[in-house]
């Protein structure tokens, strides 16, 4: 590359901010230095170019023609050396988003699947707040959910990501294959802390089983979903759990569901506030748990044709939730 004939830089850049401001003193202002100092590099300019770039008259610098062409060149330099060292130093704007959830939902469904988010959105930081009550979506406490209910939430979006079918399940170590025999088994209880009511639990269970003998009061006790998966999978008793939530371990037979009856809970939703639907980091969110593998029985491309949840009382927000 051939070496470049450039003057000095200090003088090419008094030059332009004089040609610009039409002015040596604002210039001077704008360079922080005096305006003897921009005079002095604008005269060494001139004779290192061997032209005059400026007519002096009384308080005015008027370009010749030498002097505009070479302002308008350096112009245009000096833009585009100012945006490559604004886009080179800029940090990318991170965007926070907190997604509220159940523990279970967040611990076997979310997290192995936050990749898939980080890679289409590194800008993005995903928090997780996990309760099994509903919480404000104020952009404070938290942005976007997913929780089960009807799906009726005043001033929210809700759409429906999977079913919520509670089953009773047990390791296959157990033997457990008729239902009479269920009483010689403990039952894995599942209630959540300050939670105002479990999702489905055995005393409803067994109102439609009636199977003689079962004692629904007795048994282990988890405050987590994840607990009491664990001690099914340990052969500790026999669980009532969502089946949605536990197809890994059935499909691997480290739980089995011996028999029935089967109990329909409330089903799944994503849940974010109306006035949000074009928020750049919510929709991604949402398009990232819409592709999240498994449960899902419904995937809306559009967040567009997502409809908002019909209207309630907004004070009755926490009672429909539960």
């Amino acid at each position: 590359m051939a070496h470049r004939r450039l003057p000095s830089l200090s003088a090419l850049r008094a030059f332009e901010a004089a040609a610009r401001h039409e002015s040596a003193k604002q210039a001077a202002e704008e360079l922080n230095v005096t305006a003897t100092a921009v005079s002095h590099q604008i005269r060494s300019l001139e004779e290192s170019l061997g032209v005059a770039l400026f007519l002096r008259k009384p308080r005015k610098l008027e370009l010749t023609d030498q002097g505009r062409e070479l302002q308008q060149t350096l112009e245009a330099a000096f833009d585009s050396i100012s945006g490559a060292v604004e886009r080179l130093s800029a940090k990318p704007c991170r965007q926070a988003i907190t997604l509220s959830t159940t523990p279970a939902i967040a611990v076997r469904w979310l997290v192995p699947w936050v990749c898939l988010l980080r890679d289409s959105h590194p800008d993005i930081d995903l928090r997780f707040h996990t309760s099994h009550e509903p919480v404000a979506l104020d952009g404070v406490t938290a942005d976007i959910a997913i929780r089960y209910g009807d799906g009726r939430w005043p001033g929210l979006v809700a759409e429906k990501l999977f079913d919520n079918t509670f089953v009773p399940v047990c390791s296959p170590h157990l033997g457990l294959r008729d239902i009479a025999e269920l009483p010689k088994h403990p039952l894995i209880h599942f209630r959540a802390q300050a939670a105002l009511s479990a999702p489905i639990h055995w005393a409803s269970w067994q109102k439609l089983a009636n199977v003689p003998g079962l004692d629904v009061s007795a048994g282990l006790v988890f405050s987590d979903e994840t607990h009491a998966i664990s001690a099914a999978i340990g052969a500790q008793g026999v669980a009532l759990m969502s089946r949605q939530l536990i197809e890994d371990e059935l499909r691997e037979g480290r739980l089995v569901q011996p028999f029935g009856p089967e109990m329909e809970g409330k089903p799944f939703h994503l849940v974010y506030p109306e006035s949000r639907r074009d928020d750049p980091t919510v929709r991604a969110v949402r398009e990232w748990v819409m592709r999240v593998p498994g449960g899902l029985c419904e995937v809306r491309a559009d967040i567009g044709n997502a409809e908002p949840a019909t209207s309630l009382h907004t004070n009755q927000v926490n009672e429909a939730m539960d």
